[in-house]
């Protein structure tokens, strides 16, 4: 079952982190609810119908009824930091500059 964000109105999946080498797990976590091979985070159900979810490792690769996500923090336009339109001489926005950089 999807939900809403509260701050763009996209839907989400909410997930419980599992527990990793740097976390205790069993935070909430709301990834976007399509798959995305460019995402970093796995996403499965488990036993109970409760979505869960996991970054992805070389150690910890993804396996069986594992889904790859992309979180929404990523891609939420309200959550992003947006810089100011009109910038301090001499500062460029990278973002910009790759654009037009040739290969």
């Amino acid at each position: 079952m999807t939900a809403r964000c509260p701050d763009c109105n996209a839907e989400i999946l909410w997930t419980r982190t599992q527990p990793g080498a740097t976390t205790a797990g069993g935070k909430r976590m709301a990834v976007n609810p399509n798959p995305d091979p460019a995402g970093n985070t796995a996403v499965r159900r488990d036993g109970t119908g409760t979505w869960i979810s996991r970054r992805v490792t070389k150690e910890l690769p993804l396996w069986g009824p594992e889904r790859l996500h992309m979180p929404h923090q990523a891609t939420c336009r309200a959550q992003q930091n947006q810089l100011p339109l009109d910038l301090p001489a001499g500062v460029v926005r990278l973002d910009d500059r790759r654009r037009n950089r040739r290969p």
